[in-house]
């Protein structure tokens, strides 16, 4: 699952606007994920953290910043 090194790895700053912009056109945060995962990505929830993984390997590249929920 989780390790120490995840829990310190940011997201670059074009993932978290592209993440952002998905958001904003989903209607819920169920959407938002499903469309994600049509691009590649998956979004978990980790305690009241959004941890981003590379599908289909699950393969972690970072955390969503807290005010993205």
């Amino acid at each position: 699952m989780l390790n120490a090194e995840t829990s310190s790895q940011v997201l670059e700053t074009s993932v978290v606007d592209f993440l952002a912009d998905e958001r904003r056109k989903a209607l819920s945060k169920r959407e938002w994920q499903f469309r994600m995962r049509g691009y590649g990505y998956g979004i978990r929830d980790h305690g009241d953290r959004q941890i981003v993984t590379k599908l289909p390997q699950g393969v972690t590249l970072g955390i969503l910043p807290s005010s993205f929920a």
